[in-house]
């Protein structure tokens, strides 16, 4: 009609070809990473990962056969035997690691697996450099193929029963798991098993096609092939990506999800355009390298703003029993206040205090134990410093003397401050100080001032309150972490046949699992150059620190000294040291505290943070070190399986916070 000539039906096939050879590279390659960021210290992750990487040879050689110079045919398909000989061995390792997760151990089984690796090698050599395996070359249009040498039955005896027992190992797998979830599992693994060895074993060197009528048959069936392996591989990674992770199951199909939309999806429709465009350029007209670019960036573009539009779909299908948690979650998390949120908070009410009144400075302080720290400040760093060594306690005291008029809080004058009480919402207890530099000769703000000067002490009062709030579910959170690691742990256990699903890793007597150690881990650390609390600490009867007496001769003071430097030098960020980076701040805390001895205003001022601040965090970093205590009493084999148990603070905080109300609800975005 408009004058265009469609190309033949077999051109056709052979495009739709190369981009589903393209998207089955792809998704391998795409799949290799993720299994390498997620799996890779798992067994069962590296063995899929070794199979995905002979896919992604072959595919990768498809493509190019596609794209190579006839006379360049035979080498692209020798080539592609850097992979073909290992996909056999790739699932007889693959099936050998799922059988060690349910406790199969066989030492001749992990032989036999070693054994055809070496086997598959040789094979590999034969092919690209001698013709007993493959030789010359066949075939012409876009269907290309190696004609077998004297030793190909060898190798197709070897395939089909190194995959075929790999199959059967996979089905002992089934039949040693107890649940239904590991079942279900594991069955989606058998049902994709073959997909990828049947889609890389070379057909056409056994069928004796050549390139007649029957081209266009061998075209199709090698599409849906194509199509079926990278639903397959998508399948089998879904299987695999359980294992080794202790990550909830929603996590990881929401990652999972998220990176083959962003990914190989991305990737695919990117590749087919590329493809595709110019067969359609003389049809609109256009020149190429322009279409092409507006093409592909349109996608892009598109795809990005689609998924982020489908997500609440995607969340919706993926967590359908959990969507009230989630959405609280969420919640929480868009309404949470970290620290420097509220000093930013604070100083952002300050500046507009101080413009609203024209005065050049001012403060707020928060109770911190018996003392009043300035927790954010505006004004001349000078001023600012001086703020900041000013003791508080007695404008405190005189202000929370004060009561309250109608018109909202009375502002008290001392020493040439204005200063408000900050309370808690019962107006019980006091949360700090606000003040602002007075104005000479006037005793507090102007009554049509008032109004201005009650919000935002009220603002600066409630982000307080819902500060410290939040600073308790922090510490009860940072409690409880070893707590949730340990049950994800478990869950990711596959019962299997022959042992109880309830023998996990008991607890023992060891110290570690007191309610104290996180304070003699404080203790020692505060005697880290010598006194009674690190000479005589209930650390010394761990056997990380026995070993490390010994290694120092018998000093125990020296060994425990070298064990709280290696769990601190643990917590040491890679790269040059910077002392404000929020990666370094617990590091810097430890160090500059414990083992240099600073003073805690000197700590406060190089970490560019307030007081109040740096107590909260340097008890999350004795945590932290105290875990990393427990980690290396394990590696020593203190005790296996450890994980820190409740301590007692999280029980004060679960009593503290548990029974909070709805009501108290955090400061809202405006």
């Amino acid at each position: 009609m408009f004058g265009i000539e469609l190309p033949p039906w077999s051109a056709i096939l052979d495009l739709a070809n190369l981009i589903l050879s393209s998207a089955v590279a792809i998704v391998a390659f795409s799949l290799l990473a993720y299994v390498f960021a997620y799996n890779v210290g798992s067994r069962v992750g590296r063995a899929f990962a070794a199979l995905l990487a002979c896919v992604l040879i072959v595919y990768t050689g498809d493509v190019l056969l596609y794209l190579a110079d006839p006379e360049q045919t035979e080498l692209w398909l020798r080539l592609q035997w850097l992979g073909i000989p290992f996909v056999p061995a790739a699932y007889f390792d693959l099936s050998d690691a799922l059988l060690q997760t349910t406790n199969s151990i066989s030492r001749r089984r992990t032989r036999l697996v070693n054994l055809s690796y070496g086997f598959s090698a040789v094979i590999s050599l034969l092919a690209l450099f001698t013709n007993l395996i493959v030789q010359g070359g066949s075939g012409g249009e876009n269907l290309y193929y190696l004609d077998p040498g004297p030793l190909f039955p060898v190798f197709v005896v070897y395939f089909f029963i190194a995959s075929g027992y790999g199959l059967y190992n996979t089905y002992r797998v089934r039949q040693r798991c107890l649940t239904p979830a590991s079942r279900r599992r594991v069955t989606y693994l058998i049902v994709a098993f073959l997909a990828p060895g049947l889609g890389v074993f070379p057909y056409l060197i056994l069928s004796g096609f050549t390139v007649d009528p029957s081209r266009a048959f061998v075209s199709l069936l090698t599409l849906i092939g194509n199509i079926g392996v990278a639903v397959m591989l998508v399948v089998m990674t879904y299987s695999i990506a359980y294992y080794g992770v202790l990550s909830p199951d929603r996590v990881v199909k929401r990652s999972l999800v998220v990176f083959l939309i962003r990914g190989p999806l991305l990737g695919i429709l990117v590749v087919g355009a590329l493809l595709t465009v110019p067969k359609v350029e003389s049809i609109l007209g256009l020149p190429r390298e322009s279409f092409v670019l507006l093409t592909v960036v349109a996608m892009i573009v598109l795809l990005q703003l689609l998924i982020e539009l489908a997500k609440p779909t995607v969340d919706k299908l993926i967590y359908s029993s959990d969507q009230q948690e989630l959405m609280a979650i969420r919640e929480l998390d868009r309404r949470l206040l970290t620290s420097s949120d509220l000093r930013q908070y604070l100083e952002n009410a300050l500046v507009a205090l101080c413009d609203y009144l024209r005065v050049p400075g001012g403060f707020v302080a928060v109770v911190a134990g018996t003392e009043i720290l300035v927790e954010a400040a505006a004004g001349p760093n000078e001023m600012i410093n001086k703020l900041r060594q000013h003791d508080w306690r007695p404008i405190l005291l005189k202000a929370t003397e004060v009561g309250e008029d109608e018109d909202g809080p009375v502002s008290v004058r001392y020493n040439g401050y204005w200063a408000w009480p900050l309370r808690t919402r019962g107006r019980e207890n006091a949360l700090g100080l606000l003040g602002v530099v007075g104005r000479p000769g006037e005793e507090g703000p102007d009554e049509s001032e008032q109004p201005v000067v009650a919000e935002l002490v009220q603002r600066a009062e409630t982000a307080l309150e819902d500060r410290l709030l939040q600073q308790g579910v922090f510490m009860a959170v940072m409690e409880i972490m070893p707590d949730i690691e340990r049950v994800q742990r478990w869950r990711s256990v596959v019962p299997y046949v022959g042992t109880s699903p309830l023998d996990q890793p008991a607890e023992s007597d060891s110290i570690i699992y007191q309610p104290e150690f996180s304070k003699w881990v404080k203790d020692a650390l505060s005697h880290y150059w010598g006194g009674p609390k690190l000479t005589d600490s209930p650390l010394l009867r761990l056997q990380v620190v026995n070993r490390a007496i010994e290694q120092e001769g018998g000093n125990t003071t020296k060994g425990l000294r070298s064990v709280l430097a290696h769990a601190i030098e643990d917590m040491r960020p890679e790269g040059q040291r910077q002392m404000t980076a929020s990666e370094w701040l617990l590091y810097n805390i430890l160090e500059l505290k414990f083992i240099q001895g600073k003073p805690v205003r000197e700590i406060a001022n190089r970490l560019a943070m307030s007081e109040s601040d740096l107590y909260r965090k340097q008890r999350v970093a004795i945590e932290q070190v105290a875990q990393k205590i427990i980690e290396l009493e394990s590696e020593n084999g203190g005790d296996s399986g450890i994980v820190s148990p409740p301590s007692a603070t999280l029980r004060q905080n679960v009593r503290r916070y548990g029974s909070i109300s709805a009501t108290d609800s955090t400061i809202s975005d405006g």
